[in-house]
Order: C-alpha cells, then sequence, then structure tokens
C-alpha cells in the first residue's frame, strides 16, 4: 500500500523555512503525478472510470488520492483544469496567427475551430469525462469548464473587436457573437462525439460547416466598405 510522507511539523508563528518549501513541492509533484495516472486510466477505462481503477493505475489507494485532492470533486477538478488548460492553449495558438484578423477572419474561424475539434478527437474518452462529470455529484462553485468557455471567449472577442475597428457596426456585439461561436462549436462537438464513430461525419467537414455558417453571418458586417458596383 502506498503512503505518502506526513508534512514535517511547524510552529504556526514561525517563518517559512526550506523544509516547508520542499514539503509544498513534494506535493505539487504528487498532484501532478495523480492527475496523470487519473488521465491514463481515463483513456485505458473510458470516461467512467471508477476511483478503484484510478488508484491502482496511480499504484496508491484512495485514501492517499483523497489526501492530496479532498474528494472526487476536487480530483475531477484537477483534471479539467489540466485539459482545458491544453483547450486555450491550442484554441488560442490558432487565434493568435492572425495580426490582421479583419483581413482573413474565414480563415482565423476555421483554425480556431480546427484546434478545438482535433483536440477533441484526439483526446475522446479524457474530454467525455471533462464535459460529462462522472465522478462529480455535486454542482461545482468553480466550474473549471465555463472559466475556460470565458477565456476563448474573451480571445475571440478581442479579435472581433480589432476587426470591426474599420465598420459602424456597434462593438458590443463583439463579445455576442464571441459567445455563440464558441458556444455553438462546443455543442456540435458534443454531439459529434455522441454519434457513432462509423456514422459520424469527416472533421474536416464538420469545421467547413461551422466556418460556413459563422462567416455568413460575419463577413457583412466585417467588411462593409468592400462592395461590389454593378454596370
Amino acid at each position: 500500500m502506498d503512503h505518502d510522507p506526513e508534512p514535517p511539523p511547524a510552529p504556526s508563528t514561525a517563518p517559512r523555512d526550506g523544509r516547508d518549501s520542499r514539503w509544498e513541492r513534494h506535493r505539487e509533484e504528487r498532484r501532478a503525478a495523480l492527475v496523470d495516472a487519473t488521465i491514463r486510466a481515463i483513456r485505458t477505462h473510458g470516461a467512467g472510470v471508477g476511483m478503484d481503477d484510478i488508484a491502482a493505475e496511480a499504484g496508491t489507494s484512495k485514501t492517499v488520492i483523497y489526501r492530496h485532492f479532498d474528494d472526487k470533486a476536487g480530483l475531477y477538478r484537477a483534471v479539467a483544469e489540466r485539459i482545458d488548460g491544453r483547450v486555450v492553449r491550442n484554441v488560442g495558438a490558432a487565434l493568435s496567427r492572425s495580426s490582421t484578423p479583419a483581413a482573413d477572419t474565414r480563415e482565423l474561424v476555421a483554425s480556431t475551430v480546427e484546434a478545438y475539434l482535433a483536440l477533441v478527437e484526439s483526446d475522446t474518452e479524457v474530454y467525455r469525462f471533462v464535459v460529462n462529470r462522472p465522478l462529480v455529484d455535486r454542482p461545482l462553485a468553480d466550474d473549471p469548464v465555463g472559466g475556460t468557455v470565458d477565456q476563448v471567449t474573451d480571445q475571440l472577442t478581442g479579435l472581433l473587436l480589432e476587426a470591426l475597428r474599420a465598420s459602424t457596426t456597434d462593438p458590443s456585439r463583439a463579445r455576442t457573437w464571441a459567445i455563440a461561436l464558441v458556444g455553438s462549436v462546443r455543442a456540435v462537438a458534443d454531439d459529434w462525439l455522441a454519434t457513432p464513430e462509423g456514422d459520424r461525419a469527416p472533421r474536416a467537414s464538420v469545421v467547413d460547416s461551422l466556418t460556413d455558417l459563422a462567416w455568413h453571418g460575419l463577413a457583412p458586417v466585417l467588411a462593409p466598405t468592400t462592395t461590389t458596383t454593378t454596370s
């Protein structure tokens, strides 16, 4: 049975010393290792993985896991934050590829949708674990998924505001559009994964469909000065 060492005793009024710092570092490393083990267990057993499977993968006991995360919700939150960090990085990288979003916003939308769906498809069971929350039996006050959606929405809002600078469109609409875009991509991704793999549309087709929908709504207001005159 795996047993973590107890932290060194320290007087409540004493300043932090080297032992405290080493213990904190040990705890962070141990927590990271347990999150790694949980993700491996999810990939092996699927999104409905149980705590016994996670403990076996980690080579420890459920008691030790709870010592580091308090409860199942704490472990779920740590895994969700790890995966959501990947989402933010991947989508953020796609959003940052264009320094002049108004010039080619359609390509920007397409690359953003592609970045999200590629991550979802490459780690399907882990994504389902984060979205479906099988370990959580109560609402979370600090929902990590909601925080990630907000970060991506903020990034997209900034780019849309930049694209609207030369437009007469009310800039307050940028956030509304960003929320709609992020929400639609997430909803489509959830439905796409729920479809049996043999009946599932190719990722490229889904990316094209979402991009077309977004672009036909955005193009008229992002490029208001481009008009075609016929004689």
